[in-house]
């Protein structure tokens, strides 16, 4: 596995309005809004930074807007790139034939994001990511 960069991270947050007053309020970051959830692109020093409402993740991970009581509550998300589609495939088998257990395995999201994601033992979900936009240079 050939991890690439950080394609993106997020706080996950149960409390979305509170952490907007503190990045966009507080911090002054200037985050686009989708939804409930609000980002930055192309950020220096990552991809990608947001803040994912709960809920949100519980939807993309789970098909529920409610997380699961017996899996622990993230309180942010990496997602690590990778160079294909492919090479997502291939790492969460490395991953799994090493004992690593998935939250769920290789997807492609409605945004055209490859991820497979799994939890650290911080309880920070992780994610091994194709971004074919991260790739257009």
């Amino acid at each position: 596995m050939k991890i690439e960069s950080i394609a993106g991270f997020a706080t996950i947050s149960d409390n979305p309005k509170a952490s907007h007053e503190l990045y966009e309020g507080a911090l002054g970051l200037t985050m686009k809004q989708m939804g409930e959830y609000r980002c930055l692109d192309r950020f220096p020093g990552c991809n990608h930074f947001g803040v994912w409402p709960l809920k949100m993740a519980a939807e993309t991970c789970f098909g529920s807007d409610q997380w699961p009581k017996d899996v622990a509550i993230p309180s942010a998300t990496i997602e690590f790139e990778l160079g294909s589609h492919d090479a997502v495939i291939q790492a969460v088998e490395e991953l799994k034939s090493e004992g690593q257990t998935f939250i769920h395995d290789t997807k492609v999201e409605d945004w055209g994001q490859t991820m497979a994601r799994f939890m650290s033992p911080e309880n920070i979900l992780i994610g091994l990511s194709y971004s074919p936009w991260l790739h257009d240079d």
